[in-house]
């Protein structure tokens, strides 16, 4: 078979398409935003990367002026509300066919994220039990899918693809339980009149899904337009309203599999019969029309649901995330008093938190519920690979520096929490690493 003409630019474009393809690229990206955010808050750019982040940016109509947010808000309340959307997608599709999809096997999974939620949350709040820094026990409960997942995708195959199940299960199920956090507990006061007005415009996202309107565009318009911004206003997370409008996109098919593969035959038959004449690099009108018809099925023959997750997350990764990153995970360690780093138990409280809260939850929980037979050990795990899994649960970093900037207004609280999270996040996925690579080791 004749291989397709490859130009100058493939050889340019082939290696991105490579990277992004891996799983563990967008760990790797997300931690070189990390690093980059670290050095220009603690470079002779400091003040300038400070700055930047409060241009503030709105739409002035009649000369009133809304949404009026800097950009810091911007990247926060808008960029991330891409990834929750994305996150909500994912949801949806694991709930329909994935993993959540059968309770049996989704039971493990669930408890052990609920254990790793429950557990980080409890110390934390023993620590911190009043004042304003009672607010951040949403701070330890997050896992960071994909830090947690590029760690382990660094192992390879000698991993049990179990394990990869388990923690990419656990990871959804922690962003399920992060974003009704969100809702209850880190929405400020509601503006009822907005939140009907976003309610209804998600109303209409479902009817147009029960009637079979597929167009991505007509649930973006509705979606961001409607919902997003009826939402930002209402003082509801905007974030919510994503993974609301999430589920409200289809995730069926028009044209199903057999009759699919049945009209690909045909229409390969037809295009060998159309006379393709190899040395004219044209098309005919029929083999133009036959194709028209091909790319018409194809589309029929993927749920939008997918098509929209399958499209959007190479940019939530490759460009949100780290974007996020850079504007959050900043720290700088030169306005860092030591005498009062401690003088709260944020620090103390997170780092805690997320390891050895995720560890005795995530291992305890799963460990309880295999005990009283609720669910049984997936093929290739045992309770030393499950302690790395929950090692793997302690990274933290994007989802937990989101709640951090929902918790705190303090300048001082924020900057705690965020040492918490690097040394749980950095010691966690360390470790996680040790553990499950000798395992995988003794296995071989």
């Amino acid at each position: 078979m004749e291989n397709p003409k490859k130009y100058p630019v493939d050889q340019l474009i082939q290696p991105i398409q490579q990277f992004i393809k891996h799983e563990k690229s967008g760990g790797l990206v997300l931690g070189i935003s990390v690093i980059l955010a670290l050095f220009l808050a603690n470079s002779s750019f400091s003040a300038s990367y400070f700055h930047f982040f409060e241009h503030k940016f709105g739409f002035i109509f009649d000369s009133n002026t809304y949404l009026e947010l800097n950009l810091h808000d911007w990247i926060n309340d808008g960029l991330m509300a891409i990834f929750f959307f994305v996150v909500g997608l994912e949801l949806k599709r694991e709930i329909v066919a994935g993993e959540l999809s059968n309770p049996r096997k989704a039971m493990l999974p669930i408890i052990a994220a609920i254990g790793g939620m429950i557990v980080p949350a409890a110390i934390y709040f023993s620590l911190n039990p009043s004042g304003e820094q009672s607010a951040g026990w949403g701070i330890p409960m997050a896992t960071d899918i994909a830090f947690a997942l590029g760690v382990l995708y660094l192992l390879g195959n000698k991993i049990p693809l179990s394990l990869k199940i388990f923690l990419t299960a656990l990871a959804i199920v922690d962003d399920l339980g992060a974003v009704l956090v969100i809702a209850f507990f880190y929405t400020s006061d509601i503006n009822t009149t907005s939140l009907f007005i976003g309610l209804g415009f998600l109303f209409l996202m479902f009817i147009c899904n029960k009637i079979g309107v597929r167009s991505v565009l007509i649930y973006a318009i509705l979606g961001i337009g409607g919902v997003w911004t009826a939402f930002l206003l209402s003082g509801v997370h905007a974030t919510i309203a994503a993974v609301l409008a999430a589920f409200m996109i289809p995730a069926n098919v028009k044209l199903k599999e057999i009759p699919y593969i049945q009209k690909l035959q045909d229409y390969l038959n037809k295009f060998r019969s159309a006379d393709p004449k190899d040395s004219i690099p044209t098309l005919t009108n029929e083999q133009l029309h036959i194709l028209d018809e091909l790319k018409k099925d194809t589309n029929n023959a993927i749920p939008p649901l997918q098509k929209l997750e399958h499209a959007m997350h190479p940019f939530v990764t490759f460009l949100i995330i780290p974007i996020f990153a850079l504007a959050n995970a900043g720290v700088s360690f030169k306005d860092v008093d030591m005498e009062t780093l401690f003088n709260t138990n944020i620090v103390l409280g997170v780092a805690l938190g997320l390891f050895v809260g995720k560890i005795v939850g995530v291992v305890g929980f799963t460990f309880i519920a295999i005990k009283m037979k609720i669910g049984s050990w997936p093929e290739g795990m045992n309770l030393k690979n499950l302690f790395g899994i929950g090692l793997l649960a302690s990274i933290g970093f994007t989802m937990s520096l989101f709640v951090t900037s929902l918790a705190f207004t303090s300048e001082e609280y924020i900057t705690q929490a965020k040492i918490g999270i690097f040394a749980a996040s950095i010691i966690g996925g360390i470790l996680g690493y040790l553990v499950l690579s000798k395992q995988a080791k003794k296995s071989i």
